[in-house]
């Protein structure tokens, strides 16, 4: 006969009955098929909402003889041990962390009872396994491989591990949450703005949720009778990998764990352990780990994590996917490194591999096309731009584009180059932007660049090149509608001249190379000039040109023109 723990309860003023259905030492149970005299008791299997007749299921039934024919192991007593084994204090903490009433209970034995870590035997406590894995100093004593290992590895194929770190030698809940924090520090994250909005995207390499799901699941369901492997934390440049020993319980099967079909309401393996998780809010238990793993993963935008067991259920293995930006942002490290000891051919064969196992990731590709445009290999540069762009078909390739556009224009084919430019999106990026113009400028396409300059905003008042550059448009836009020409228009061409003076005006008071300095100055005279402003102020830019660099004779035909014919031309 089976007896629940009642106890009446006092809740805001409401009297409620609180039951408790602890783990029988006596398991399975029947019960009667119907409420009157004589009924015949059976076993019942709970499927989702329904309680089946166990009869109908036999192969469940099987299962449930199985799993509940003994009490399981976490709720087991542990009579290789005693009650001094367990750590009041860290049962206290326990009970404060989760809010619980029972550490005012002043007498140990009655709380250890109460919180149900110990039983009576032939007339004294014994600790249960339970109690031991979470109020001891180190389970392992009696549970080996009771801990958590993490393991670095570098990304080569030697497989060189790069640290080892074990959590050990204190509750398991504390390792799972040290775990949990050394894993999160390790997790690289960006903050990148979205184009045409306002908003911007958050990516970690490995989401802090999944992390969590994936972990707590390793330690609730890991078996601790029978193995002394202990959790397995692989940590990849590419991917992240828990391994937990044995497999799931019978009854969970592949198609549950890839989300073909929802995962079935199985017995867990360590009940004990999954309510204590429970209270400290680190599970839930309602099936609800594995597609938070899932929805977490694609939130991030990382590839979907991979559950996988072998067909002895030895072992049971949870492989979360880096991002692939993160993976990018790893193997544009390794080049950098790679360049920095002078190995050129090895930076560009790390690039190709990369861009080979992550096609869609950007920052790989704007890498592989510089390296390639610095070998003038324009043709490899403009293949890499198609692998990426079918690949991530939202992916802004503007950085590839102005690349490739600029080394056209090197090469003085502008129809070429123009051709490209012509693909840019909608910028609004600075950066982007910025080079856009530029080579929009490059390309004679004032119109175009001055769009582009203005797409930048603000920023362009404080980068000393862009605000030089932009100058240079207004100016070249200025000529094209120059009183007399065939596009005369005197009010357009006194106001780009007017803009184009206040910005060079602000560009050689910033800090800049010399050389842009002395470029400045030079494309203030010449705007003075064309403004007619005085002599004396035409004179001194063009000096203060000639001061800075002295060797450049553009400058000194500049001040003779304007000496001898009282313009500059």
């Amino acid at each position: 006969m089976y007896q629940p723990i009642v106890s009446p309860e006092v809740v805001d003023g409401k009297h409620l009955l609180v039951i408790w259905a602890p783990g029988s030492q006596v398991r399975p149970h029947q019960a009667p098929e119907h409420s009157g005299k004589g009924a015949q008791r059976k076993y019942y299997i709970r499927i989702e909402s329904s309680s089946v007749d166990a009869d109908s299921k036999p192969e469940l039934k099987t299962q449930l003889v199985q799993l509940t024919a003994r009490v399981p192991f976490d709720d087991r007593r542990a009579l290789q041990a005693s009650m001094l084994d367990i750590r009041e204090t860290k049962v206290r903490e326990f009970l404060h962390d989760v809010g619980s009433g029972l550490v005012e209970e002043q007498d140990t034995r009655s709380l250890y009872r109460s919180l149900r870590i110990a039983e009576p035997v032939n007339g004294h406590d014994a600790p249960r396994n339970v109690g031991l894995l979470f109020f001891s100093q180190n389970p392992e004593q009696w549970f080996p491989g009771a801990r958590i290992e993490v393991v670095q590895f570098a990304d080569d194929a030697a497989g060189n591990m790069l640290e080892e770190k074990a959590f050990e030698k204190r509750p398991i809940h504390e390792q799972l949450r040290e775990c949990l924090t050394y894993l999160e520090s390790l997790s690289a994250r960006l903050i990148q703005k979205l184009p045409r909005t306002s908003k911007a995207a958050h990516w970690v390499s490995f989401p802090s949720l999944a992390l969590r799901e994936t972990l707590v699941n390793a330690v609730y369901h890991r078996s601790y009778e029978g193995t002394s492997e202990p959790i397995k934390v692989y940590l990849y440049s590419d991917r992240l990998e828990i391994i937990s020993y044995p497999g799931p319980v019978p009854g969970i099967e592949q198609t549950h764990l890839d989300g073909r079909a929802p995962i079935p309401p199985v017995p867990a393996r360590n009940r004990r352990i999954g309510e204590l998780l429970k209270e400290l809010r680190l599970a839930e238990g309602r099936g609800t780990g594995i597609p938070k793993v899932r929805r977490s993963m694609t939130q991030n935008g990382s590839e979907p994590p991979r559950f996988d067991f072998d067909a002895d259920r030895s072992y049971f293995r949870v492989t979360l996917p880096a991002h692939p930006e993160y993976q990018a942002i790893l193997a544009i490290q390794d080049v950098a490194n790679l360049r920095a000891v002078g190995d050129n051919s090895g930076a560009m064969r790390r690039l190709k591999e990369a861009h080979a196992r992550h096609p869609s990731a950007v920052a790989i590709a704007i890498e592989l096309v510089k390296e390639q445009l610095v070998r003038d290999d324009i043709h490899a540069a403009e293949e890499v731009y198609e692998t990426v762009r079918k690949a991530n078909p939202t992916a802004n390739l503007a950085a590839i584009i102005t690349q490739i556009a600029a080394a056209y224009l090197d090469n003085n084919r502008q129809k070429d180059a123009t051709a490209w430019l012509d693909r840019l999106p909608m910028l609004d990026a600075v950066e982007e932007a910025f080079d856009a113009a530029i080579q929009e400028k490059r390309a004679g396409r004032l119109e175009r660049a001055h769009s582009y300059f203005k797409a930048a905003g603000d920023a362009v008042a404080t980068d000393v090149k862009a605000l030089h550059e932009f100058a240079q448009v207004k100016m070249k836009l200025a000529e094209k509608v120059r009183p007399g020409g065939p596009a005369g228009n005197k009010g357009a061409y006194l106001r780009q001249l007017r803009e184009a003076e206040e910005m060079l005006r602000r560009v050689v008071q910033m800090d800049a190379p010399r050389t842009r300095h002395a470029w400045a100055w030079f494309d203030l005279g010449r705007v003075l000039n064309w403004s007619r402003a005085p002599k004396q102020e035409i004179r001194a830019a063009f000096e203060k040109a000639v001061e800075i660099d002295p060797s450049e004779k553009r400058f000194q035909e500049a001040l003779g023109r304007l000496d001898r014919e009282g313009h500059a031309g």
